[in-house]
């Protein structure tokens, strides 16, 4: 075998060039950019169901509270007996004291606030406004990471 043989045999070998191999690894790269900026996102929606989720549990628990005592309200020590099974994402639930009628309130991350004798209104970035309700009614109202800092409320 000659020289001018063995040097075509060489150009015969096939594979990748260098520029073929770094397109790969450059829309690899992209793809793992798209993915991790979106999982923020969808950690945030995952967080914001749980605590969506929570708010429904505690608003039964105060409805079992009242049926299984004449309709009274409960207090926050009487409604923890009452609410079971929340997420990691809720910290805290509170009742507004007896008596008071907030026009409205504003819940931090993780807590959830019941007050009584109130519907829902409009929610702004600052606040869950709050209507006038009959004494059978309450509110249940927790804060969301997305949206602007929105807050969640349900009616019972």
């Amino acid at each position: 075998m000659n020289i001018q043989q063995k040097i075509k045999d060489i150009k015969d070998i096939k594979g990748f060039t260098i520029i073929e191999v770094v397109l790969v690894l450059a829309i690899a790269g992209l793809i793992f950019l798209m993915v991790f900026t979106a999982l923020p996102a969808l950690q945030k929606s995952q967080r914001d169901t749980a605590r969506k989720n929570d708010v429904s549990t505690v608003a039964s628990s105060v409805t079992s509270y009242a049926s299984n005592n004449r309709g009274a309200f409960p207090t926050t020590s009487q409604l923890a007996s009452y609410v079971t099974n929340l997420s990691s994402n809720t910290t805290t639930v509170s009742v507004t004291a007896a008596g008071t009628v907030p026009t409205s309130v504003s819940p931090a991350d993780g807590t959830i606030v019941v007050t009584q004798k109130t519907t829902c209104g409009t929610s702004t970035p600052a606040s869950q406004t709050l209507g006038s309700g009959t004494t059978r009614q309450f509110t249940v109202v927790t804060k969301l990471e997305s949206g602007n800092g929105s807050y969640f409320c349900q009616d019972s």
